[in-house]
């Protein structure tokens, strides 16, 4: 018997049996011939072989990556009012429950010391004298920052306001030379389907190394936006995998089976799903040679929302004989398209005349385009093919967001769940919203087919099914032709944004 095992049972006899197998208890060992014909199996070759590869790209790669450790601002200190310092004012506290209001006043919060918080995160050698791609919200708001090399060298920093800027950007340079460059791939190339090895310091587990594959390519609109689940104005695009990736690994590489990096480590969907994304290293690359050069990184953008005709059906069956495209859901108030021609439900087949097809490769085409530079966009608009002038703008960090107002109580005017009036001087004061051709909403069933599609109180609407709407008749007259089965299209200004929505009935 072996020692702390129960045998009580025909499940774990069975159990022992196998350890013993296992262990050589078992049949006569097989002989020297078959021991030298398994050692020389192709199959088991070739087992070998890949093993070596993988166990060789773990020895080349680690040197290049390094572990940062980030010392974050210590958060204000929580400041309740005590019953000595009150103003006139109503106590804040007044709106909680008194046993609420008892246990934050017995409990000394405002004398409680401010903590700073630690961070773990991984990053890239790209240059040989010092500089390393990461993520930004590796190093957001870093007070100290420290960056630890497969050699042992430590390099510290304390975060000045230089170094976070250049730091928090993405990249960054340490006092070192010589040191050892990671191979950048050309991520354009990668495959889906091919081995993606990731290496990177998992909850504070340095250089740690997990592989898997490539499980897709150009993926988009994964991060919810404002729109809650609408398509991103984002242009970022990101290769995704399988490779087991965790908090830590994020600014880390990830490489193919030649040792060349193919991304950036940065988002998971949930821990131990196996779903990862990365930045493809193409893109990487061209912020990071902009923040070498200038200190900066320019983006050129549209301000549109936008998603692929083929990705969109319920659009799709609205315009027969296109299959390919991109549809305008939405442009961004002051953005460069709304200084345009561009309009929202506007499919967009080209840029310069080189077709598009996937929202992605839009966003890569504008993306390179210099601020300000006229572009022509083919679109096809009601049933017309026609060109587009716009001038691409710059990027910035917090571009013009939409608004949504609060929905009203329960109302329904013609099967679409809302009731609209003319927009007058009154009413647009009344929601504080620019006088525009159109008619305003004022009532929102709360479940009816407007509210689904999030249309509020106070927004414009300014066309049914592509037929222009500036009064109150022309709403009516174009709503008689509408047939909620197959699909309205709505479009409206909301927040200052132009947007369409598709008003659908679903199957019962």
């Amino acid at each position: 018997m072996i020692p702390g095992i129960d045998l009580g049972s025909m499940k774990t006899m069975k159990f022992c049996l196998l350890l013993l197998l296992a262990a050589g208890f078992g049949p006569a060992r097989r002989s020297a011939a078959a021991e030298d014909h398994a050692r020389s199996s192709p199959n088991l070759e070739l087992a070998r072989q890949l093993n070596q590869a993988f166990v060789e790209v773990a020895e080349e790669v680690s040197p290049m990556v390094v572990v940062i450790t980030v010392t974050q601002k210590a958060a204000p200190a929580l400041k309740l009012p005590s019953e000595t310092d009150q103003d006139d004012g109503e106590d804040p506290l007044d709106r909680f429950p008194p046993e609420f209001r008892r246990f934050f006043r017995q409990h000394q919060f405002d004398e409680t010391p401010p903590q700073k918080t630690q961070g773990e995160g991984s990053g890239i050698i790209i240059r040989p004298d010092g500089y390393i791609l990461t993520n930004r919200h590796v190093v957001d708001d870093a007070e100290k920052i420290e960056v630890r090399l497969k050699d042992g060298r430590i390099f510290q920093e304390r975060g000045g306001p230089r170094s976070r800027r250049a730091f928090g950007r993405g990249g960054h340079q340490i006092d070192a030379k010589d040191l050892p460059v990671a191979r950048l791939a050309d991520s354009s190339k990668t495959r889906v389907g091919e081995f993606a090895i990731a290496i990177g310091a998992p909850f504070a587990l340095d250089y740690s190394v997990t592989f898997g594959h490539v499980s897709a390519k150009d993926r988009s609109n994964i991060i919810p936006d404002e729109l809650g689940g609408k398509p991103t104005m984002t242009d970022q695009s990101f290769i995704q995998t399988d490779a087991n990736i965790n908090p830590g690994n994020s600014g880390g590489p990830l490489v193919n089976i030649n040792g060349e990096v193919i991304g950036v480590n940065t988002l998971i969907r949930g821990l131990h799903t196996g779903i990862g994304f990365a930045i493809p290293i193409n893109m990487a690359k061209e912020v990071a040679e902009q923040l070498i050069a200038t200190g900066k990184f320019t983006r050129s953008w549209l301000g549109v929302s936008i998603v692929s005709l083929r990705e969109y059906p319920d659009f799709r069956d609205l315009v027969p004989g296109m299959q390919e495209g991109i549809v305008v859901r939405e442009i961004v108030p002051n953005g460069p398209a709304a200084k345009s021609d561009l309009r929202p439900a506007d499919i967009v087949t080209a840029v310069d005349g080189k077709p598009m097809i996937t929202s992605q490769q839009l966003k890569d085409e504008i993306r390179g385009k210099a601020v300000g530079q006229t572009v022509v966009l083919d679109v096809f608009r009601k049933g017309k093919r026609i060109k587009v002038n716009v001038q691409p703008g710059e990027w910035t960090e917090k571009p013009a967001e939409t608004t949504q107002n609060e929905r009203p109580e329960s109302a329904n005017t013609g099967g679409l769940g809302l009731q609209v009036k003319p927009l007058t001087r009154e009413l647009a004061d009344q929601y504080h919203v620019d006088m525009t051709p159109g008619v305003i909403v004022t009532r929102v069933d709360e479940k009816g087919l407007a509210a689904q599609s999030g249309i509020a109180r106070g927004d414009i609407i300014t066309s049914l099914n592509e037929q222009p709407v500036t009064n109150l008749q022309q709403f009516t007259e174009a709503l008689k032709k509408a047939d909620t089965k197959k699909g309205v299209i709505v479009t409206l200004v909301s927040g200052g944004a132009k947007r369409f929505e598709i008003l659908k009935q679903g199957e019962e």
